[in-house]
């Protein structure tokens, strides 16, 4: 009798060694390798059993119109997936333990339960207490279809006999197929049931929804190959302490990346943010020193947040540069600048920088609004209250234009703001109720600003 085949996999990334090693090959990483012994006979009967009827199509002949997106219930979510759930997508959501994952895709499911069938799994949790939640969220009469099962092959076969509209995994990490010996929320356990997922969602026009686990770096846990097989990865983001949530699209196949969405946890779950703006601004009586309006541009809206800059004589031989809210190396960057082409020195200070309200500014739009908030900072100087920047800085001391300057413009202009600092290529083309001061250089801003 053949001695059975055993592989050896990476729980980091999901390379197969025929022998045990200490370090990985294809990832180095160190005791990351473990055994599976895969039946290929069941997992190849297995997929049979998914792959549908395979046939030629042509483009020009399919309606794309057939396609209606779903509506979650939520505006701030249908906006980050693109304009609602798409039949047939698997969107992964993941986040912190306890941000409120689980809460948010129940009250969804129910307001999608009540036009179609919906159905929740949960591997997690007992029906009771999804029932306890549901009844605290104000949902309990809703008609979702619930299902406490880890195996994915009981629950494809439960659902294979009336498929939902929309399908909810709670979580993708507890699931296991019987097709493989290893343990739940290994590499090959998670790869094969999202593979199974997929299948079943492709075939029968499913919008499903996975919650993901997450690793202590903050991403979501397994192999990256996960991320790949979806439709749309959803991240939930929160400030420490803060009762405001925030859900960003790193992939997304059916809009924009990098869009996000706004909401604030209540008792009764979670509420939309329709004003983000109002978050991030500050409200105090009179102006202080190190304080700036940033008018930035995630996903397809513009936002106003305040940047806030500390600078301080420092009491040892290396001054400290701490950023929060943006790339760290930009800090050192932008006050290299700031010496060479204004002559104005803090290097022998400690310098910190922020972005308030916990959220984390990608784009080089900010640049004007830190370089102008630490020299407030410096020169203990306040900037004027209903005073609002954005703008690229250059290695040259140039304030380089940005995307979507008229848009940022209007958008200062509905929360009040009557002075305005923007690049001189970003000058809007139209008069509006503001003051715009266009400027080209970097020594041009902190004269108009500070004489």
């Amino acid at each position: 009798m053949a001695k059975p085949k055993t592989a050896y996999v990476c729980e980091a990334c999901g390379a197969q060694s025929p022998k045990w090693q200490g370090q990985c090959a294809d990832c180095g990483a160190w005791n990351t390798l473990v055994e599976a012994r895969p039946d290929a006979a069941r997992q190849r009967a297995q997929r049979a059993q998914y792959a549908g009827r395979v046939e030629l199509a042509r483009l020009d002949e399919l309606a794309p119109s057939r396609i209606e997106r779903r509506s979650s219930g939520f505006g701030e979510l249908d906006r980050v997936l693109g304009g609602g759930l798409v039949p047939g997508s698997v969107v992964l959501l993941g986040g912190d333990p306890g941000i409120g994952k689980s809460t948010l895709l129940l009250k969804a499911l129910a307001s999608l339960a009540a036009e179609e069938p919906a159905c929740y799994v949960t591997g997690e949790e007992s029906l009771d207490q999804i029932a306890l939640r549901a009844r605290r969220l104000g949902v309990a009469d809703a008609p979702i279809q619930l299902l406490a099962e880890t195996c994915v092959d009981a629950v494809l076969a439960q659902l294979e006999r009336s498929p939902p509209a929309a399908l909810v995994i709670d979580s993708i990490q507890t699931l296991y197929t019987e097709a493989l010996e290893s343990a739940p929320g290994s590499v090959s356990q998670l790869r094969e049931c999202t593979a199974q997922l997929v299948r079943f969602a492709k075939t029968h026009n499913v919008a499903t929804l996975l919650v993901g686990h997450v690793t202590k770096e903050g991403t979501i846990a397994g192999p990256r190959v996960l991320e790949h097989m979806v439709d749309a990865v959803l991240y939930f983001e929160s400030d420490v302490g803060s009762r405001y949530r925030i859900i960003r699209a790193v992939k997304n196949r059916f809009g924009a990346a990098n869009e996000l969405g706004f909401f604030v946890m209540a008792e009764e779950g979670f509420r939309e943010v329709k004003n983000p703006s109002a978050i991030f601004l500050a409200r105090r009586s009179e102006p202080v020193p190190g304080s700036v309006t940033l008018v930035t541009r995630e996903g397809s809206r513009p936002l106003l947040v305040e940047v806030q800059a500390l600078v301080d004589q420092s009491l040892g031989t290396h001054p400290r540069r701490l950023a929060q809210g943006f790339d760290p190396g930009r800090l050192g960057l932008l006050l290299a600048v700031l010496h060479r082409h204004c002559g104005i020195h803090v290097g022998d200070c400690d310098v910190y920088a922020n972005i308030v309200g916990g959220l984390r500014v990608t784009e080089t739009a900010s640049d004007l609004a830190i370089v102008l908030a630490v020299l407030s900072s410096f020169r203990e100087r306040p900037l004027p209250e209903r005073l609002a920047v954005f703008g690229e800085v250059g290695l040259t001391g140039e304030i380089r234009p940005v995307p979507f300057g008229e848009e940022r413009v209007i958008e200062a202009e509905k929360h009040g703001f009557d002075r305005l600092l923007v690049p001189r290529a970003n000058r809007p083309r139209r008069e509006g109720r503001a003051e715009v001061i266009a400027v080209e250089k970097l020594i041009d801003a902190v004269d108009a600003l500070f004489g």
